[in-house]
């Protein structure tokens, strides 16, 4: 009303005006991304065992190192410069195999503190995700951040529920009525699930996915909320979804 009094309009005259404001697309590079998809290896497999996870890293890729058994048994006869040389090589060689053992001990121990604070979603699923930041996991572990951090980036986890990037399970959380939490990508799996089963010839709103979202979460979520989230998932608009229909 405050809008049709302002602008001397009646309610029909607003409506293609409306019409026209959510026809617009507020990310207009979005759709001439023509990026390739990319195939990824996991790093490490977590299998469900009856009541457990057992993970498994993907050491495939990884080069077998040993040092030479003549090397570990000393340094062969030669004069004292060829044999600072070799301990040389021999300490940078032993140092390499001593770094890779160290990384993939700590990804092991990272993704081993992952699964513990994330059993739900390696349960149930993606909407079961738990509210996680990179210092649960580094407290968890003994580790700083930075190194959580550098051992999660680029890294890949295959679990009962697809392929993820190890950084997903790091994710903020929405505080739900009774004070608990649930994790944002929780919430952004049941927009999903939610626009994939509409109606395509009544595509629900923003507002309309927000009630669900309350229904089924008990949680207040904005309406601005859920279209950020919407977009990070690449959905367009509810009047978008039904002109492609």
């Amino acid at each position: 009303k405050p809008l049709l009094r302002k602008f001397k309009l009646d309610m029909e005259g607003l409506r293609e005006y409306l019409d026209i404001i959510q026809s617009l697309e507020p990310l207009p590079g979005a759709s001439f991304d023509g990026s390739e998809p990319t195939y990824v290896s996991p790093d490490v497999f977590v299998y469900s065992v009856g009541d457990e996870f057992v993970i498994l890293l993907n050491e495939d890729g990884l080069p077998h190192l040993q040092l030479s058994s003549m090397l570990r048994d000393g340094v062969p006869s030669c004069n004292e410069k060829e044999k600072d040389y070799v301990s040389e090589k021999v300490r940078s060689a032993s140092w390499l195999i001593r770094s890779l053992y160290q990384r993939q001990r700590t990804l092991y121990k990272v993704v081993e503190s992952i699964v513990k604070h994330q059993q739900s979603f390696f349960r149930d699923g993606v909407t079961k995700l738990a509210p996680l930041i990179l210092k649960d996991i580094a407290d968890d572990i003994g580790m700083h951040e930075s190194t959580v951090s550098r051992i999660t980036t680029n890294k890949y986890v295959a679990t009962p529920h697809g392929i993820f990037e190890l950084k997903f399970f790091f994710n903020s959380g929405l505080e739900l009525d009774d004070g608990s939490q649930v994790g944002s990508e929780s919430v952004k799996a049941l927009i999903k699930k939610f626009i994939a089963g509409e109606d395509p010839k009544s595509p629900l709103s923003d507002e309309r996915l927000g009630e669900l979202l309350k229904e089924q979460l008990k949680v207040n979520i904005a309406r601005r909320t859920v279209a950020k989230y919407r977009t990070a998932l690449n959905i367009p608009s509810s009047s978008k979804r039904k002109e492609h229909f």
